[in-house]
């Protein structure tokens, strides 16, 4: 390691003020910190000493989706061989041919094949987003000269996560680039967004090209098997608005460990809960935001249960069918709590979290045209987390002034 630290620092003088690449600095920053804590502190007063910096929280982040990671391709293959299994005709596609290649078998029994063939698709989908993204985050870094933010190290993973297996890669860059750009870097970069960048990316392309953000997986339309016929992203919460409370083919235990179909991070809505605890034993995702989340999904969906509908039967679905099914639970957990653009306040992080849970129960159930409602949802709380924690501060004011008043 120490042979290490002595190239970079060799290296380093051609980077510095005056070198021949001073321009590119915030890239040699960006892999020297990376590998290293930097080795500078700061001097001058005040400031506050914390083993926890932005890098450290990032890293965390990234191992708490672990989980999510690892069931997104092992489900995505397990998905192919079902159909398969079933009698179906899979998408000839390059994975396919790929798996034939290497001789691996194409069924449910060999959990390896799965998540090899799954990976196949999940990795490049996360190489293209890591490239692209990257390529702007150093872009804008060099122009305004400032460090290379360790944030995307999530925004480059969290973006492959809830898309689909197969859409197209180009889509993938497009939809990333604008994730980044219009999402963070025109408002001033890390700590200065106040929309999540990956949710930004991924509503992009819902709107722009939803044919491929919502359909065309795993299946020829020709060849459909055990109800199965290309469903992908929100598909059994589009199935749910059909047949009420029912998945066809699934049991409840498969939603929650993430055995169905759809985007290929939000499925297993264990490997999210794994997350979860690591995230709060942390103190880095804040429960006061998944508490008020959870608790507006559960009074929203039991109030539209008690009325109830005759043509709707979204209305019947049950809240814990809510939260198995859809991007609820990886919303809740690593959308909703994103510390940048969520609410600072204690108060208003419950707040912000109950309202997520409420209007995604809503959007779901009384709009037929888009049925996952946790991107929808979260996106537009996080225009009104300031004006929260503007109220809830003014409100603690009050009561202070009111307090000293009597004293």
């Amino acid at each position: 390691m120490q042979f290490l630290r002595k190239l970079l620092d060799a290296q380093g003088r051609i980077f510095m003020k005056g070198g021949k690449l001073e321009k590119l600095y915030p890239l040699y920053e960006a892999g020297d910190t990376f590998l290293y804590s930097p080795g500078y502190t700061t001097k001058s007063a005040s400031h506050v000493r914390d083993g926890l910096d932005l890098k450290r929280m990032m890293f965390t982040v990234v191992i708490a989706l672990i989980p999510a990671t690892l069931m997104a391709m092992f489900n995505t293959g397990y998905q192919i061989h079902r159909v398969v299994e079933g009698g179906g005709t899979p998408l000839e596609t390059w994975q396919t041919a790929a798996m034939q290649l290497m001789g691996l078998s194409m069924t449910t029994g060999d959990w390896l094949s799965c998540f090899i063939h799954g990976a196949l698709y999940f990795l490049p989908i996360t190489i293209v987003s890591y490239a692209v993204g990257g390529l702007f985050e150093v872009l804008f870094a060099v122009v305004r000269g400032h460090e290379v933010n360790e944030g995307f190290l999530v925004t480059g993973i969290l973006f492959p996560l809830t898309l689909p297996a197969t859409i197209p890669l180009w889509q993938v860059g497009i939809g990333i680039a604008f994730g980044v750009v219009i999402g963070k870097e025109i408002f001033g970069g890390t700590g200065m967004n106040f929309l999540n960048p990956a949710l930004t990316a991924r509503a992009f392309l819902f709107f722009a090209y939803p044919a491929y953000i919502s359909g065309e997986v795993w299946v020829a339309a020709t060849t459909p098997v055990a109800g199965v016929d290309g469903f992908s992203g929100a598909t059994w919460l589009a199935t749910l608005a059909e047949s009420g409370a029912s998945l066809p083919g699934y049991s409840v235990w498969d939603a929650f460990w993430g055995f169905i179909p759809g985007s290929m991070g939000e499925t297993s809505v264990a490997a999210s809960l794994l997350g979860a605890l690591l995230l709060l034993i942390t103190g880095i995702g804040a429960w006061q935001t998944m508490l008020g989340v959870t608790v507006g999904t559960i009074l929203m969906a039991m109030g539209l249960n008690a009325i109830g509908s005759e043509t709707n039967p979204m209305l019947e679905v049950p809240f814990y069918m809510h939260m198995l099914v859809g991007g609820w639970a990886f919303g809740m957990v690593f959308m909703a709590t994103d510390p940048v653009s969520s609410a600072f306040t204690e108060s208003g992080k419950l707040i912000y979290g109950l309202l997520i849970g409420v209007l995604a129960v809503l959007i779901r159930t009384v709009n037929p045209a888009y049925p996952e409602g946790m991107m929808l949802a979260i996106l537009f709380m996080n225009m009104f987390a300031p004006l929260i924690d503007h109220y809830v501060i003014e409100a603690n004011k009050k009561r202070r002034q009111a307090r000293y008043a009597r004293a």
